[in-house]
């Protein structure tokens, strides 16, 4: 009998003293506007924060949870890597314990790379192209001869693009026009001009003689003739043809970099066409021909994803079980998540930000990392009821594989699955940055804060809805999957456009509503603009400001902009010093001349109702509003603008923010808070509650309703079912998603979608509204 001791692994063991580590303890956080916030947040459970948007939930999970993460994990890398990465500094915080590897699992669009599509941005195109080198017939070779990011598998006239660029000449001179009247029609190619004079004075042309007279080598010299030494005006120059000369100065370049009036110019002369070699499908001759069961991967990835899951499933080949066993589970984690009706072909660039953070949630549950913790930033954006509750799902699993899953969100469907909540606020801002509840879905309910308070909110259905006094007609609409929709958009009246994620509500109202016609479209998509605009330049804000400090001061209106003269030498206006780190992300360091503040010292003398225009800046909305409305301040035409801000629930943002920091529903509403003066009779939004607590909905909707009542029509599409309900009129699209989209299944006012039941929609709204 053997005499070694045993261990004893049963549960009545004592407890091992690593197992005591299962909280991330953080105390004393003072980031943004945290005010000394101490919490504990257990590890391998799904903890949701709360509160009003600018309550503190970023600034705690993202500026110092996962920053802290970050920095720390750069710090094991060695001395020589670190130089080439950014310094970050230890955010502001008393004792942070307990960390694991962070990931955040955020709403920034996934690259608009041309290379980049749904299955390279996951591991389902890798997968598909090991599964067609092992049974595609003919082989094409190993796996990366069916990959278009490989020379070897991409086709080489596109180079794995998919499409070959046109140019549209109409848009590079005009033929009935000689050059001496101003034939060329690109920027800066005037008649007179030096450009102008190098091609009239060339001697391969006749200047005074009407392009479409050319013979076929003139036409060949003034558009196409490679580089030539010629001589005009007594000065050596080279000529070449108008087209390469184009392509090198203006298209070759950064799109984004060019003046506007050149960009204009780009956009219309440059087209883009499938390539008629490979179709569209950006892949070489080998890798298209070899199939399985008469399948090619370009077929597979153009399939809706539930379509290829099907398709998989249907392959029973032993030599390859697991991997098709991965593929599957892949292809059917994005049915769960409610993005089956995509395609792997799919370019990321086109996907919504609630699309893009999907797709990153798709490629960490195949991961084999646990003890992690991932950061979600309002997962629920996008998606119809009956998407959350699969997505609420998949977040539990994570859960279950042993990660700590946190969730920053405002809707009660996703709170309700929380095992820990953190409620902050109890305003955004500095009234805000306060922990106001910690504890269950159940403590919260009954905890008395602005958040527990309005857990319950249910909008009734209105009693009487207002009568349309027009209609926009919409006949045979076909972009992406609609299915020639006809359908009248009621006018004068407040229209909420629905349906599933992917069912065609976009594809509706910005493919198929004509621009012009006095439509005002709002969308989620980044502002243009730099790191340099603030809610103060993009409203036009700043301008009457300057010129109330400039009058009261009796100095120019320049000074009070840091975009102008009275911007901080060292960091010219900035506030920051940035480091371009090349390949990596770049690095801001405060600036120590100004302190941050972006202004001279001098210019910060001049006072405006007591305050300098840096004070003013650092303002919030609702205080700036109320500053401008009396007194020595009183600035009519600021206070008008900031009136609007509040109106849209931004009160809270500073005036002198970054756009960049802004979330899409932030951008969204400052949009909108802009458009509110036009002159444009029909508004259309995408999704406005992004990002709005319960408590702003009801503001959100009483501003819909002022824009109504002030002889406006709105058309919103919306997933929140207090906006439906709110609504006059209904169109609902489905039934369901991609190919099973794309027609109306519903139009009509909300009651009559709660009564009827015949919808998806319909019976998430009946049971929200208590029917």
């Amino acid at each position: 009998m053997s005499m070694v001791a045993r261990t004893d692994t049963t549960s009545s063991a004592p407890r091992c003293i690593a197992d005591s580590h299962d909280m991330i303890r953080v105390q004393g956080a003072r980031v943004n506007n945290l005010k000394d916030v101490s919490v504990e947040i257990p590890k391998r459970r799904l903890t949701v924060l709360t509160g009003v948007s600018g309550s503190g939930k970023s600034s705690l999970v993202f500026d110092t949870i996962a920053a802290e993460s970050q920095r720390l994990i750069n710090e094991t890398y060695s001395a020589f890597l670190q130089t080439f990465m950014p310094t970050l500094t230890r955010p502001e915080v008393d004792v942070l314990e307990g960390l694991t590897t962070a990931i955040i699992v955020d709403q920034e669009r996934l690259g608009a790379n041309v290379r980049s599509t749904v299955g390279t941005a996951t591991d389902a195109n890798a997968m598909l192209r090991i599964l067609f080198s092992r049974l595609g017939e003919p082989s094409a070779g190993p796996a990366f001869h069916y990959s278009f990011n490989q020379p070897v598998g991409a086709c080489p006239r596109c180079e794995g693009t998919g499409h070959v660029t046109d140019l549209d000449l109409v848009q590079f001179y005009d033929d009935s026009k000689s050059l001496n009247e101003g034939a060329i029609t690109v920027p800066g190619y005037k008649a007179g001009s030096w450009f102008v004079r190098i091609f009239a004075g060339s001697g391969f042309v006749d200047p005074d003689k009407p392009v479409r007279d050319y013979t076929e080598a003139e036409l060949h010299d003034f558009l196409h003739r490679e580089p030539t030494k010629v001589k005009v005006d007594g000065i050596n120059v080279t000529y070449e043809g108008l087209i390469p000369k184009v392509r090198r100065s203006m298209l070759a370049k950064d799109k984004d970099g060019l003046q506007p009036h050149v960009r204009a110019f780009v956009e219309r002369a440059v087209t883009f066409v499938t390539c008629p070699d490979c179709d569209g499908t950006r892949l070489g001759e080998a890798a298209r021909a070899s199939r399985i069961k008469g399948i090619n991967i370009a077929d597979a990835c153009a399939m809706e994803i539930r379509d290829l899951a099907a398709w998989v499933r249907g392959l029973d080949e032993p030599s390859v079980a697991p991997l098709l066993a991965t593929l599957r589970q892949t292809l059917d984690s994005f049915v769960e998540i409610g993005l089956g009706y995509l395609s792997l072909e799919r370019p990321t660039g086109t996907l919504s930000g609630g699309e893009a953070q999907r797709v990153k949630m798709v490629g960490h549950l195949g991961s084999s990392l646990t003890d992690v913790t991932y950061v979600f930033d309002e997962p629920s954006t996008g998606l119809h009821p009956h998407d959350i509750q699969r997505m609420n799902g998949l977040l539990l699993r994570l859960r279950d594989k042993g990660n700590t899953v946190l969730v920053v969100e405002h809707k009660p469907e996703v709170v309700a699955i929380a095992d820990h909540v953190i409620d902050l606020g109890p305003g955004a801002g500095t009234a805000g940055g306060t922990v106001c509840f910690e504890g269950t879905v159940e403590g919260l309910r009954t905890s008395g804060t602005l958040t527990g308070r309005h857990f319950d909110d249910r909008t009734k259905l209105k009693e009487s809805v207002r009568k349309p006094d027009g209609a926009l007609e919409i006949r045979g609409a076909r972009a992406n999957n609609l299915q020639g929709v006809d359908v009248d958009v009621p006018l004068g009246v407040l229209t909420v456009v629905t349906g599933v994620a992917g069912s065609g509500k976009s594809s509706l109202l910005h493919g198929a509503i004509p621009a012009g016609a006095g439509v005002v479209s709002v969308d989620q998509a980044p502002i243009r603009g730099s790191r340099r605009s603030n809610p103060a330049t993009y409203t036009g804000l700043l301008e009457p400001i300057r010129k109330a400090f400039a009058k009261t001061n009796g100095v120019k209106p320049a000074l009070f902009s840091a975009n102008s003269e009275g911007a901080c030498p060292t960091c010219n206006g900035a506030g920051v010093i940035y480091t371009d780190l090349a390949m990596m992300a770049g690095v801001a360091t405060t600036c120590e001349e100004c302190g941050g503040r972006r202004f001279q010292a001098a210019v910060l003398e001049y006072r405006l109702g007591g305050r300098d225009i840096g004070e003013v800046l650092a303002m919030p909305v609702k205080v700036a509003e109320e500053f401008f409305h009396a007194g020595e301040a009183r600035v009519p035409a600021a206070h008008a603008i900031l009136g609007r801000l509040a109106d849209v629930g931004l009160g809270y943002l500073t005036l002198g923010q970054p756009l960049t920091t802004l979330s899409g529903g932030e951008r969204q509403r400052l949009k909108l808070a802009t458009h509110m003066a036009d002159k444009g009779g029909i508004y259309v939004l995408d999704e406005p509650t992004t990002g709005l607590h319960l408590a702003d909905v009801e503001q959100l909707l009483g501003l819909l309703d002022r824009l109504v009542d002030s002889g406006k029509s709105v058309i919103v599409i919306e997933h929140h079912q207090a906006v439906m309900a709110h609504a006059d009129w209904i169109i609902d699209l489905g039934p369901g998603a991609g190919h099973d989209g794309g027609r109306i299944v519903f139009e009509g006012p909300p009651a009559d979608l709660v009564a009827a039941r015949s919808t998806l929609t319909g019976e998430h709204l009946a049971a929200y509204v208590g029917a």
